[in-house]
């Protein structure tokens, strides 16, 4: 799905030890950032995946943004190390956009499927993440930055570091989106709904 780095071996990987430990441990020794890469290479990659729209732009990304973390670790100092990597993540894919110079057209957001599930969940769930990717694109960039990184898994307050926001702002942002995705989706359901009812 995405380059993975030499690892080293499954005993050498620290488990049941908190992610501070291991950050402390990677910072001293590069070796030990296999465990915090192991934990966080799938949801920086499909969050890369959902922003940028193709396989490729999301691998090179996710390599990218492994490489910065690992290039400024010495020099962490955050609490929260998740949040910290989504804003590398976060930059990342922002300077593919001004790089590339182009805003993601609708088209292209139609076809960005996660592409974990088998065919048969595939086709049934089509319809849907297409209607939420739409939805997605018709919100303000502030309120689908948000939602692109609740849908990550991230806290508010993670969000809040990772767009350099407080975390009231992030509350209310994030509430505004949820209100506009639900009446973009309530006008998407019926069409939506009355095509599937014609294909059967």
């Amino acid at each position: 799905m995405h380059p993975q780095p030499s690892l080293p071996d499954e005993a050498q990987l620290v488990t049941g030890v908190d992610e501070a430990s291991q950050v402390a441990r990677a910072q001293e020794d590069r070796r030990a950032f296999a465990p915090l890469y192991v934990r966080y290479a799938d949801p920086i990659y499909r969050y890369c995946f959902h922003r940028l729209g193709t396989r490729q732009a999301a691998e090179d990304a996710t390599s990218l943004v492994f490489e910065k973390a690992i290039a400024k670790l010495p020099s962490f100092r955050q609490q929260s190390f998740r949040s910290w990597l989504f804003s590398i993540a976060h930059n990342v894919v922002v300077d593919n956009y001004r790089a590339a110079r182009v805003v993601e057209p609708e088209e292209q957001a139609l076809g960005v499927i996660d592409p974990s599930p088998g065919p048969e969940e595939q086709a049934l769930a089509t319809d849907e993440t297409r209607r939420l990717q739409l939805a997605l694109g018709a919100l303000p960039d502030d309120q689908r930055r948000v939602i692109e990184l609740r849908l990550a898994g991230l806290t508010d307050h993670e969000i809040a570091e990772v767009l350099d926001r407080k975390y009231a702002t992030v509350r209310t942002i994030q509430r505004r989106a949820v209100i506009r995705l639900q009446e973009i989706l309530q006008i998407t359901a019926e069409p939506a709904k009355e095509a599937r009812n014609a294909n059967t």
